[in-house]
């Protein structure tokens, strides 16, 4: 199966259209309109997908297929694709995808942006809605063998299911078995170390070259949107996102619910806890860059005492301050809406002692893994040049975060679509042009230094904050219940790329629909882009460099 992006021919600057002209642009096909709270929202005819998909992104910009949400209604079924623009992501707009409730078919979005791929085929998989066209329209986290789909309204629970074990075959064995080449069938995964958790790479080799990879997911599904949707938004939902990315990046999770609670809510956050929102999620960050250069280093040199342990332990002593400021120290269930759970720790002159010895150590540390990994001969000859990913190509991915960055694109929400504190504060967004494997670890340690910079300048605001000003948390009501048909989208930039969270109310104290717009979803399908052509070392070096988590991805 060919794996390439379709050829598109996008426009360099396109400018800022209003909601009625947006209207104009896409004429007939829109049948009426469903604005959210951060995007105008267009309903169009389940035949037409494509050609909207395609004006919004060629004539007005919207070069960014976040996430394809999709519910099922008592009267129909409904796919909604947000878009926005790489250059500037507040610039939001959504579609509203009707089906008939008795035959849910909508047209696939898939050949104008290859996002939807997985979108689309977790949509049918879970809900229903069946995608005409689609190049691949089967399961992806349920077994093919699944009976019914679990959020569809008729779904029988205690129906009994059976997963067969099919025998493996070549699915390109008759395309390549001929005198000149031959092909081999091989599994990687799901239970390896270099797969990074319970992911099953189907891999086709001809000769020693890899022709074609499948990442084959849904080990650890764990129905993380279904226990949202049965949780209240003041204080039953706040828990589950640490268990997403549950390695560290806890506080960065929370964020993402957060906002989208918040802005859902209209709630203001006092600008002391944004502070210290923003000082937890960069300590996140660099645990979970830390890890990262442990695991990728372990990849590829095989070293475990040096690189991995040394990394692990300026991961550890983040962890320490984490756990100083939560009480937890992975599972840090630290945010509130409105805020955070409590002030820093006492005596706060010995936090803010501990946090500075971490950070003046810092850059010798960074120095000391330049020297054990970016300038190891063996390491650049394993990632310099291989897992190359375009910017073009992973921009239709809908790839973010250091897999973006490092493929030269300048795509950042915490600077494009300020939250918490970072607009005030001095740091830059970190970028490299290599668009291969040694690129994307780079872009990470890079960032680690980005991140000391913005702490240490939180760590001077709140030594000086007045005490008659530390206002932790806002006024929030004990109950919250957002008006009936509410929608909303929000994203922060976690460690591994944009983490979105899309919310519907339904007037009670639930969420009726909550979807989880993971990085490491859509950062995980462009592996086929990055291994084709290679060798199988380097599908591993290519799978360390996006940096997944297998909670996170199958969620």
């Amino acid at each position: 199966m060919s794996l390439e992006a379709p050829d598109t021919t996008e426009t360099d600057e396109v400018p800022e259209r209003t909601p009625d002209e947006l209207e104009a642009l896409l004429g007939d096909l829109v049948i009426d309109r469903d604005d959210h709270l951060n995007a105008p929202g267009f309903v169009i005819r389940p035949d037409a997908v494509q050609e909207t998909l395609s004006r919004l992104k060629q004539q007005a910009g919207y070069d960014h297929l976040s996430l394809v949400t999709a519910q099922e209604y008592e009267n129909r079924y409904e796919s909604i694709y947000h878009l926005k623009k790489f250059d500037d992501p507040t610039q939001e707009v959504s579609v509203v995808v009707p089906a008939d409730k008795d035959r849910p078919v909508s047209e696939s979005g898939e050949a104008v942006f290859r996002t939807a791929d997985w979108h689309e085929r977790e949509a049918f998989d879970l809900i229903g809605i069946e995608y005409d066209d689609h190049p691949d329209l089967r399961r992806i986290l349920l077994p093919e063998t699944w009976q019914g789909h679990p959020l569809s309204m008729d779904y029988d629970k205690d129906r009994p299911q059976i997963a067969t074990l099919p025998e493996h075959a070549n699915p390109l064995e008759d395309h390549h078995r001929d005198a000149e080449s031959d092909t081999m069938f091989l599994n990687i995964g799901p239970h390896h170390p270099a797969t990074h958790g319970v992911l099953h790479l189907k891999t086709i080799l001809d000769g020693e070259q890899v022709i074609d990879v499948e990442p084959d997911i849904g080990y650890l599904h764990r129905c993380e949107e279904q226990m949202a949707q049965s949780g209240t938004y003041r204080h039953q939902i706040m828990p589950y996102p640490d268990r997403w990315d549950y390695i560290s990046a806890g506080l960065l999770n929370e964020w993402a619910y957060a906002r989208a609670a918040e802005d859902l809510a209209d709630i203001e956050v006092p600008e002391y806890a944004q502070v210290i929102r923003t000082m937890g999620a960069e300590m996140c960050r660099i645990a979970a860059h830390m890890l990262a250069l442990a695991t990728f280093a372990l990849d590829i040199n095989g070293d475990f005492t040096a690189t991995f342990m040394y990394a692990i332990n300026d991961r550890e002593r983040v962890q320490d301050l984490l756990e100083d400021l939560t009480g937890q120290r992975l599972m840090f269930n630290y945010f509130r809406l409105g805020g955070v759970v409590w002030d820093l720790p006492e005596p706060r002159g010995e936090f803010f002692s501990k946090t500075r010895d971490f950070l003046d150590q810092l850059p010798g540390s960074v120095e000391e893994y330049h020297n054990l990994v970016t300038e190891n001969e063996v390491f650049q000859m394993r990632t310099i040049d291989t897992g190359v990913l375009p910017p073009e190509v992973a921009k239709n991915y809908g790839a973010t975060g250091p897999v973006l960055r490092g493929s030269g694109v300048d795509y950042d929400l915490r600077r494009d679509d300020p939250y918490g504190y970072y607009d005030e504060l001095d740091w830059d967004v970190v970028t490299e042009d290599g668009c291969d494997n040694y690129s994307r670890l780079l872009v990470r340690m890079r960032e680690v230094e980005e991140s000391a910079k913005i702490i240490e300048q939180c760590i001077d605001l709140l030594e000086d904050w007045p005490e008659e000003e530390r206002n932790i948390q806002a006024n929030v009501p004990r109950t919250l219940r957002p008006d009936d048909d509410t929608e909303i989208y929000r994203a922060v930039e976690a460690a591994k790329g944009e983490l979105g969270i899309y919310m519907r109310a339904d007037g009670t104290d639930k969420p009726a629909r909550f979807k989880i717009r993971s990085p490491c979803f859509s950062n995980l399908q462009t592996l086929p882009e990055m291994a084709n052509g290679e060798y199988i070392p380097d599908v591993i070096a290519a799978l360390g460099s996006l940096d997944v988590v297998l909670g996170e991805v199958d969620r």
